[in-house]
């Protein structure tokens, strides 16, 4: 797991920023690295939602 997807499962993430520009690339890279099963990580409505010139700004809290 990528040092991002420790400490998200750890619970040491309480927020979750992702900036989504629709370009395909190919077959995609996760945010977190692998996750395996059981690592379930619940997400809340986004609280911030700004679209901007082909992006959309979301803030995500991450409900533990």
């Amino acid at each position: 797991m990528a040092p991002g997807g420790q400490a998200l499962r750890l619970g040491l993430i309480d927020q979750i920023v992702m900036n989504v520009v629709p370009v395909v690339f190919g077959g995609g890279r996760p945010f977190f690295g692998a996750m395996k099963p059981g690592d379930n990580v619940t997400l809340g409505n986004p609280s911030r939602v700004a679209q901007g010139n082909r992006v959309t700004h979301l803030l995500y809290g991450v409900e533990h």
